[in-house]
């Protein structure tokens, strides 16, 4: 992404030297087979037993949802490895979720930056993967643990990287695909949809409005949400809302705008379990650019998804009719901005009202998932410029 993203755990992701072309030619890394081979063998040097992949993303709940198929590719490339994933502790459960990850790590650092050490412990890792990044400080980070392998985009400043090129404008999902078929590992930016959540939904059938996200610049009014509560309550819909830890007074103002009852009103932080399960069990979602959008798409449960200041090109949903994302195109903005960006705040609660009138003709469990059809991560959901 580009400088200042949303990913920009590294101090300028995009920084002039990781600009390129596409890689073109043979891939001059060795074939996963052979990677776990000598892995192995290292590992048996050390007097380790069994063979471990690290993998860093100290991100947030978006970010570990986007990289589910990179680290399901992973788990087919390396099914006699221990595959531990470097993030926070508190998305362990949702690490479990997509049946790629054996443990966490914990890790995680202020303001989306790069964790200083990591506390592994034992024999060097066979393979470390950076999904986090592209460097330098995550390359050195995995470095330092002198892995059997580091698989990670190339940056100017590391140049003992031998991975490709990073673009800048490119689809967080298709990023980290890309990076791994570049290394011979086959993954597939579609492969996203987590299994239902075995408990029940607290609130079956209700649209789930979900205000907060990691920045103001990415947060509609909440009056506008309460807009869209009050005309949807009026049609007789159940209208929930959630926030995520340190947003209850968010939550609680738009609780109080749209007059909702306290069983409404889910604030600071639902448990995952107990989040995943109202979203599979909603009726609709509707939030900004934020980690709730994500789990939606998992769980293809419908989604109205308002972007600014990053575009839905390069983090909105795949392109399927249940999944609708609304955009006023214009110059990039400040993803961690303290201001609701522009882009926002040309999104009206009618548009939002339209989007979801839409949804309401289509019977999602009739139409094909996004991952059943090939689609192209460059045109996500069905785009709606907000007038």
């Amino acid at each position: 992404m580009r400088q200042g993203s949303r990913n920009a755990g590294e101090g300028g992701l995009a920084s002039s030297g990781s600009a390129g072309g596409p890689v073109t030619g043979d891939p001059v890394h060795p074939p996963p087979t052979a990677v776990r081979r000598a892995g192995s063998e290292a590992a048996r040097r050390e007097g380790g037993g069994t063979p471990r992949v690290l993998v860093l993303r100290a991100l947030g709940l978006g970010d570990l949802l986007a990289g589910v198929p990179a680290l399901r590719a992973l788990r087919r490339a390396y099914p006699g490895h221990e595959l531990v994933l470097a993030g926070p502790a508190e998305l362990a459960s949702v690490a479990a979720a997509s049946g790629a990850v054996d443990r966490v790590l914990p890790a995680a650092a202020p303001g989306r930056a790069v964790p200083r050490t990591l506390d592994w412990t034992g024999p060097p890792p066979d393979v470390a993967v950076d999904l986090h990044g592209n460097g330098p400080p995550s390359h050195r980070l995995l470095a330092g643990l002198r892995p059997g392998r580091l698989l990670a985009f190339a940056h100017p400043e590391t140049p003992e990287v031998d991975g490709p090129v990073w673009y800048a404008e490119e689809h967080e999902r298709e990023r980290w695909c890309r990076l791994l078929r570049a290394y011979g590992i086959d993954a597939d930016p579609a492969d996203l949809r987590l299994p239902r959540p075995d408990a029940p939904s607290p609130a079956p059938g209700a649209v789930v409005l979900h205000p907060g996200a990691g920045a103001p610049s990415r947060c509609w009014p909440v009056e506008r949400y309460a807009a869209v509560a009050e005309a949807l309550r009026a049609r007789g819909r159940r209208v929930v809302v959630t926030g995520g830890a340190g947003e209850a007074d968010l939550v609680a103002r738009l609780a109080k705008l749209a007059d909702l009852p306290d069983t409404d009103v889910f604030g600071g932080g639902l448990p995952y379990d107990r989040l995943s399960a109202l979203v599979a069990g909603a009726r609709a979602v509707v939030s900004g650019d934020t980690g709730i959008a994500h789990l939606a798409v998992a769980h293809a449960t419908p989604s109205v998804t308002l972007f600014g200041p990053v575009p839905p090109s390069r983090w909105g949903p795949p392109p399927h009719p249940r999944h609708r994302t609304l955009w006023h195109p214009g110059p990039d903005g400040d993803p961690h901005g303290r201001e609701t960006d522009p882009a926002l705040l040309w999104i009206t609660p009618d548009a939002v009202l339209e989007a979801l009138h839409a949804l309401d003709t289509l019977d999602a469990h009739d139409t094909p998932d996004a991952q059943d059809t090939p689609h192209s991560p460059d045109a996500p959901g069905t785009s709606e410029e907000a007038p």
